[in-house]
Parts: structure tokens; C-alpha cells; sequence
């Protein structure tokens, strides 16, 4: 099927209307665009669970900071389109800030305690801007399914109490992590690594493994391996945010290791931050 690309909602409703005339089952890729390799095997993955993939590029800026990076965040519009015509994507929406957030909006949801620790702890009301941006997406779309990759776990954990808090008929999918051969989780955010940084890059997710292993061990204690990993981390050139053992269904903390349970880490290096998680096991 030939990619249609739709920048308002009257294009997108009509795109849609085709594809249900015509039986399709759909399952929404949401992206804020500068596509790798990660964004074009969720699409590859929608194609094979249902009939066709939808892909949403919007750099959302409810879910940045004022001191973030939201006015560079990197964009390539023109080479998005083509990976996803190459991936075989049916239709991507590809809105303006206004159109999303018309004058006058004033609505916000919120996730709670969920949205609040990790990453909400770090990014305060990022995640009620994910979840209002995805609310409004969901609704507009009405996918069968909708697809996140583990890499932003918390998000994918968010997401799935969004779903079902609301009842939302839409089915929310984890795909794994995609990563570089070296380790480093695939982010649109790694073309600000400088070469020597994107050289140390990869320590993040090494020391990642090494505490997991260390944990799932039951040698010494949740909070001592921790505590290597992060003295590990600062060594190695990072600035550490948090690195924390969470239940891997509720985010809630563990002490002590009972599966199923999920490393998270966020770290600067230099000027960009890295978030990166694994199960342990």
C-alpha cells in the first residue's frame, strides 16, 4: 500500500476512513520523528501483528522542560518519510503544534504517583504531557493496537495504566530494545553524543548488565550493587540521575530482589542524557 502523509486532521480522517472501508486492522506507531533503526522495527512489527502500521511524528512540547531540549531536538522530515515508505507504513500523521493544542486548550492528564517517580521525578509534568498528547492521538486514530518501544519503559508502563484507567480499547504492545552493535540503546538523542562521548556511551548499558548480574546473584545486597554500579558509572565519565531496581509491572521500588524486576538508569554524558533499562532475572 502507497504511504499517504496527512498534516491535518481533515487528511487523516479521510485516510482512515479508507483504510476501515477496507477491513484494515491498524496499529499506531506514536514518534516525534528523526526515525532509526528502533522506530522502523516497530512499524515492521505492527505489519506483522495486524494489516497495516499508522506512525504519528510529533515533537510534543507538553513533554518538555523549560530548560530542555525541545526547540533543537533533532528533526528529518524528508528522510522519515522515506523510511517509513521503505518499512511499508500506510499512513503517517504528521501534525502542527496547533493543531494539537488549538488556542484556548487547557486540558491535562495525569497518570499520578506513576508519572511522578524515575523519570517524572527527574522531568516534572513530562509525563502528563505524554499522556494527553497520546489520549488525543488515540482518540483521533482509534487503533486496534499501539506499539512503544522498551526502551522509554516507564513511558510503555504509563501508557498501559493510561489504557486501562480510561478504557481505552486500543491493545498497548512493549517491543524490545533496539541497540547499536556495541550495546548503546538506539535514541534520536545519540546524534548529540560528540565522538568521545559516543566512544563511552556504551558503558552505560555494560554497567547495566554487570548490576543485574550482580542482583540476580543475591551475593550482596540490593542497595550495594546498586551503589557499585553508580561509582562504576561516575568513573566511566557519566553524571548520574538515578539507577534503581523497580518491580517491573507497577515501577514500585524493591529492596530486594523478587522477580519480575527492571533496572532503570538515566546518566548524563557531557550535555545529553541517556536513559537505558534491562530485565533481571
Amino acid at each position: 500500500m502507497q504511504l499517504t502523509v496527512a498534516k491535518d486532521m481533515e487528511s487523516l480522517q479521510e485516510a482512515l476512513a479508507g483504510l476501515a472501508k477496507a477491513g484494515k486492522r491498524i496499529a499506531l506507531v506514536p514518534t516525534m520523528g528523526a526515525l532509526h533503526a528502533g522506530h522502523v522495527s516497530l512499524v515492521k512489527l505492527a505489519k506483522e501483528i495486524v494489516d497495516e502500521a499508522v506512525v504519528t511524528i510529533f515533537v510534543n512540547p507538553k513533554q518538555f522542560g523549560p530548560t530542555e531540549d525541545y526547540g533543537r531536538y533533532p528533526k528529518s522530515p524528508e528522510e522519515d518519510i522515506k523510511k517509513l515508505r521503505e518499512a511499508g507504513a500506510a499512513l503517517v500523521y504528521v501534525p502542527s503544534a496547533d493543531d494539537i493544542y488549538p488556542p484556548g486548550f487547557s486540558t491535562s492528564i495525569s497518570v499520578g504517583e506513576l508519572g511522578k517517580i524515575l523519570e517524572g521525578k527527574s522531568r516534572p509534568g513530562h509525563f502528563d504531557g505524554v499522556a494527553t498528547v497520546l489520549t488525543k492521538l488515540f482518540l483521533s486514530i482509534l487503533p486496534h493496537m499501539a506499539i512503544f518501544g522498551e526502551k522509554d519503559y516507564q513511558q510503555l508502563c504509563v501508557v498501559q495504566r493510561l489504557a486501562v484507567d480510561l478504557d481505552l480499547p486500543i491493545e498497548i504492545i512493549g517491543a524490545p530494545t533496539m541497540r547499536e552493535v556495541d550495546g548503546l540503546a538506539m535514541s534520536s538523542r545519540n546524534v548529540y553524543l560528540s565522538v568521545e562521548e559516543r566512544k563511552i556511551a556504551p558503558k552505560l548499558h555494560e554497567v547495566l548488565e554487570s548490576v543485574g548480574k550482580v542482583i540476580a546473584s543475591r551475593k550482596v545486597s540490593v542497595k550495594s550493587a546498586l551503589d557499585q554500579g553508580i561509582a562504576a558509572l561516575g568513573k566511566g565519565g557519566f553524571k548520574v540521575d538515578y539507577l534503581e531496581l523497580r518491580q517491573a509491572e507497577t515501577l514500585a521500588e524493591l529492596r530486594d530482589f523478587t522477580p519480575p524486576a527492571r533496572l532503570l538508569a538515566a546518566a548524563w554524558l557531557g550535555a545529553t542524557r541517556l536513559i537505558d533499562n534491562i530485565v533481571v532475572e
